[in-house]
């Protein structure tokens, strides 16, 4: 099924959503009604600054010229969004689109605006054990999926003749659980690990850092490929098995962040996953407009989080290898020709088959 074919389904939702005729007052009477509050969990993924902020602000701005964003970043400390979450509800944010930095943590992020009747978006991530409103995201579980099948037909007949390094992402991210669960449901009993570890706050330092630490401890033994979780924990495994001089192998990714089409382009990342952030965004200040006047509209699914069924959207992955980049995150304008082929990069381009 074709990325467009994929994506016909969020954007038949979004104009849904966006479908009811009621109108707030003008920005002039509608006052405090107009603020909404984005807080999103890091800067290490660059997804969160180059995308979800300015598509969130700028759908937002479409729908309702009078909002305003009250955008934050927690820089992975759930005590710093906590603060901010509760700064922005002092300065009169009407709803909240929360990624958490911590899934279990933010729970008092959202006990804090349901006190003062602020209705919260768990957004990308989900808050768990906490009575958040609504949940947008992406079917997490399957992006697990899809980075297990993906290695699997990567390594082929090698599957059985050696071994993977094995690297998560954040223990506090319940997206991180999800990949995993996904990826061990694809990959257990077909592949053997060597060794298994989660990323702390996603951070690819911390990743590249234990690469290399269980490297020298694997002396002998063939490693194969590598399940990294995202693109910074892939393209930080990447580097420190080059320093170690260990032969290039499969590795695994998620975000389709530029830096990593490019390593896919060169042979030194397998894949990546693509996930429309533009639509997930969209989407989601579709539904804070909503909930801004008075709407509710039903969500696509129910998630459980520990507290109970919250009406959630999820949005379909897609699996990104260096065959697909130009009828995926090219066609659909996810990154550019011009920035994906610079430099060193522009025969690996036209190889591919990208003008």
């Amino acid at each position: 099924m074709s990325v467009r074919a994929l994506l016909a389904v969020p954007l038949l939702l979004l104009a849904l959503l966006a479908g009811c005729t009621e109108s707030l007052t003008s920005p002039a009477e509608s006052g405090p009604l107009a603020r909404v509050a984005l807080l999103l969990p890091e800067l290490k993924a660059s997804r969160y600054e180059a995308g979800d902020q300015p598509y969130f602000a700028q759908k937002l701005s479409e729908l309702c010229p009078g909002c305003t964003v009250d955008y934050r970043n927690a820089e992975q400390h759930a005590a710093t969004q906590l603060q901010q979450a509760k700064d922005a509800l002092d300065q009169g944010a009407k709803v909240l689109v929360l990624a958490p930095v911590d899934s279990v943590a933010a729970g008092d992020i959202v006990r804090a605006a349901k006190a003062r009747g602020v209705p919260v978006i768990s957004y990308d991530r989900l808050v768990l054990n906490a009575p958040v409103d609504y949940y947008i995201s992406f079917d997490n579980a399957k992006v697990g999926t899809l980075q297990a099948a993906a290695l699997l037909q990567a390594l082929g007949a090698k599957a059985g003749q050696g071994e993977i390094l094995w690297i998560n992402g954040s223990p506090t991210d319940n997206n991180a659980t999800m990949f995993k669960q996904g990826a061990h449901a694809g990959l257990d009993g077909k592949v053997r690990v060597a060794a298994e570890s989660d990323t702390a706050e996603w951070n690819p330092d911390n990743a590249k850092a234990w690469t290399a630490r269980i490297l020298p401890t694997l002396r002998g033994r063939s490693i194969v490929g590598v399940y990294a979780a995202n693109d910074g924990t892939a393209g930080a495994a990447i580097a420190a098995m080059k320093a170690a001089g260990v032969p290039q192998v499969p590795v695994t990714g998620q975000d389709a962040e530029t830096a990593a089409l490019q390593r896919i382009l060169v042979g030194e990342q397998y894949m990546t996953v693509y996930k429309a952030i533009r639509t997930e965004a969209e989407t989601a200040a579709t539904l804070a407009n909503d909930l801004l006047r008075g709407r509710h509209p039903a969500g696509t699914t129910a998630v459980g989080n520990g507290a109970g069924q919250v009406p959630s959207i999820l949005l379909d992955p897609v699996t990104v290898t260096r065959d697909t980049i130009a009828s995926t995150v090219v066609k659909d304008g996810f990154v550019t020709p011009g920035a994906l082929c610079a430099g060193a990069y522009a025969d690996a381009c036209r190889a591919a088959g990208i003008a």
